[in-house]
């Protein structure tokens, strides 16, 4: 009996640490940090390395701290326009969003350029020629506000 009671508290005071570590390691960089460098002119709060996956509430797999997405530019007179990806995929009312599960992620393969540009040409016949880009943000976590589009190929 005595061990299963020393067994019950040494697995809930692991689980109580752990709990703050976890909680220390989600809301240290964004929350924490600017917070520790206002108050007491800390600059970097120490990191708890193997016990918190960089991608946040994502465990378990091979996330980069990369993040980007497909847009679309219908092109008229010279003028780029960005294009709504729900005017290219237009969604049916069933509480699920193919946009928000990377529809257009599929768009960038090469080999869907023929079939994606004549879908475009029908689709939106209003513009000359499309550009499908690529912008991403080379890390998220360190720097959010870098941005960078690169053109994957154009529609004439």
């Amino acid at each position: 009996m005595k061990n299963a009671k020393l067994r019950n508290i040494c697995i809930s005071v692991f689980v109580a640490a752990w709990l703050c570590v976890f909680f220390y390691e989600s809301t240290r960089y964004f929350f924490l940090e600017p917070l520790a460098r206002t108050v007491f002119h800390v600059k970097k709060l120490p990191i708890f390395k193997f016990l918190f996956p960089p991608a946040g509430w994502i465990m378990f797999f091979n996330v980069s701290p990369e993040e980007g997405e497909v847009v679309v530019y219908g092109i008229k007179n010279g003028q780029p326009y960005r294009l709504d990806p729900h005017e290219i995929y237009p969604v049916r009312f069933i509480g699920f969003d193919n946009i928000h599960r990377g529809i257009m992620g599929q768009v960038l393969d090469r080999r869907m350029r023929r079939p994606f540009c004549r879908y475009l040409k029908r689709k939106i016949p209003y513009f000359e020629r499309f550009a499908v880009t690529y912008v991403y943000y080379p890390s998220v976590v360190k720097n959010r506000y870098q941005r960078r589009e690169k053109v994957i190929y154009q529609c004439r």
